[in-house]
């Protein structure tokens, strides 16, 4: 394994902090809950953590509406926990990535407030997507894009002189504008944001909405102008996936290189890039511009061994044909668990989803390149899906008074010990309520409770982690397919390292004679691969 280029085989452990651990008392999670919670994570065996969005913030969108992008929001620390935070980190060898939203900013940052105050056409507006409205009034938007979120894409002002004026652009919520890009200040703002940061020690970024930052120049009509929000993926191409994105990325890469010139440590730029394909993914990973972007296509597969050789097979040839390695994930904070997913599992930790989640994760962990781990999934964390509409905090619920795509779900706070709400949640005397309501069932998946059984989920990625840190053939590399009986999927690692899994429920042959060396599901028996199973050999192919 190539252990200069640490991020090319990294596995990083994704922390929501409002929902890891709550040190203060108050149901929600901190910064100082996250690092009581680094020899966790140590013990786990991941290389680095990513930390959702801490900034001062009103929280419309959960942190994903900075209004100060060089501060800590008091909800979860200062800038001195944050420092304490790192050092911790640094002294475990777990690195630390901050995410950093470029594509957007709160309504109350202090360059919108400007921009609202200030006249149409001023330097002020030019920082954002003002125009003009349409119609006799400009009473109607600007063009016809929705909103990601829901509703329209185009918020109206009152000017300062009182009067109706100009729409401002937001692809998220209102709350949300959109920074403009094409206008140099913002480029230059950004380069001091992560200079900030870099100062402080930060290993490097989690880039939210990658593909986005710049708009078409003439923001004209969209022929499908709901797509974004019928899907809730960025997939309107005048909105994202510009030529100039590409720019940017190559402007922070050398920022990033500057810094690991002059102490040797390296710093990761990974985006959320959400694209048609892996071709146009391999475009953000070339050598000059981001370290890694997630590979969301094997997140999206369904439970199928062609479909997941697919995605496999073209990121392999597409993303790592740049010279980078592929990211890959399971889950994040955006997507219903994958135990759910998979199959709605028991309340027990037994079902289908279950033994389907343990085997991806396997499967995952043997593949060449980068993973990304959702905090919960190494507890085998089940979807919430059952919150009651009064304790939904996600704005696509508020804007759409739909349920579908919600994400509240995946979000509920961890369960760390205990048999009620809040589970070793909260600090004190535990009479706060998570921010998010826990459900009982909640006692059968909490922490104390996995790191004492060998047969958890925990166990399961603390073993895959061990290995692979131990095993020559993982990590960084290449793979062989393997012939195999249909529903099954296998391949070969360096020397001799075959992962297999089958997808469907029933015994099936195994690829390789003999015990397997690591299992998802219980032991195997020899020349046998159970049914929604991964396991690992060592042979002599």
């Amino acid at each position: 394994m190539n252990r200069h280029h640490w991020w090319r085989d990294a596995v990083i452990y994704q922390v929501y902090v409002r929902s890891f651990l709550d040190s203060t008392g108050d149901g929600v999670g901190d910064l100082a809950g996250v690092r009581s919670g680094l020899p966790y994570l140590r013990k786990l065996g991941v290389d680095g953590i990513w930390l959702s969005p801490f900034y001062p913030s009103p929280q419309h969108d959960h942190g994903y509406d900075v209004a100060d992008y060089r501060g800590v929001d008091p909800l979860f620390g200062d800038l001195d926990e944050f420092d304490a935070l790192a050092a911790a980190a640094r002294r475990l060898g777990i690195r630390v990535l901050l995410d950093i939203v470029p594509n957007h900013c709160s309504s109350e940052h202090p360059w919108f407030r400007e921009a609202l105050a200030s006249p149409p056409g001023s330097p002020a507006r030019a920082r954002f997507h003002f125009a003009d409205g349409r119609g006799p009034d400009g009473d109607e938007p600007p063009n016809n894009w929705h909103a990601m979120f829901g509703g329209p894409a185009w918020t109206r002002v009152t000017e300062p002189d009182g009067r109706p004026g100009q729409w401002y652009l937001h692809m998220f919520t209102p709350e949300q504008p959109d920074w403009n890009w094409r206008t140099p200040e913002v480029a230059a703002e950004f380069d001091r944001i992560l200079r900030f940061w870099l100062d402080r020690g930060v290993d490097g970024f989690r880039i939210d909405v990658a593909a986005g930052l710049y708009k078409h120049p003439e923001l004209p009509d969209s022929p499908d102008p709901e797509a974004d929000a019928r899907t809730r993926d960025s997939v309107n191409p005048l909105a994202w996936n510009q030529p100039e994105v590409h720019d940017v990325w190559r402007q922070w890469r050398a920022v990033c290189e500057e810094y690991t010139a002059r102490d040797g440590r390296e710093r990761l730029l990974v985006g959320e890039v959400s694209v048609p394909s892996a071709r146009e993914h391999a475009r953000y990973v070339r050598p000059d511009e981001l370290h890694q972007a997630f590979f969301f296509d094997l997140l999206g597969a369904p439970w199928d061994s062609d479909a997941f050789r697919k995605v496999i097979s073209e990121a392999m040839q597409d993303i790592a044909g740049t010279g980078s390695t592929v990211t890959w994930v399971l889950n994040n904070h955006d997507q219903v668990r994958t135990v759910t997913r998979y199959g709605e599992p028991a309340t027990d930790g037994s079902g289908l989803g279950t033994a389907r989640a343990r085997a991806a994760a396997l499967l995952m962990l043997a593949l060449p390149g980068a993973a990304y781990i959702y905090q919960g999934e190494e507890l085998g964390l089940p979807e919430v899906v059952d919150l009651p509409d009064d304790a939904l905090t996600d704005p696509i619920f508020h804007r759409t008074g739909s349920r579908a795509r919600v994400r509240d779900g995946c979000r509920v706070p961890l369960p760390w010990s205990g048999q009620a709400s809040p589970f070793g949640f909260t600090a004190g005397d535990g009479s706060a309520k998570p921010w998010l309501p826990q459900p009982e069932y909640f006692a059968e998946y909490a922490t104390d409770r996995a790191l004492a059984d060998t047969r958890s989920f925990w166990h399961l990625y603390r073993d895959g982690l061990q290995l692979r840190s131990e095993l020559p053939q993982l990590g960084e590399g290449t793979l062989r397919w393997l012939d195999t009986p249909p529903g099954v999927l296998a391949f070969v690692r360096g020397d001799g390292l075959v992962c297999a899994v089958n997808f469907g429920t029933a015994p099936t042959p195994a690829p390789v004679p003999g015990a397997p060396l690591l299992t998802s599901d219980g032991p195997c028996p020899p020349g046998v691969l159970p049914g929604s199973t991964a396991a690992w050999w060592i042979a002599d192919l």
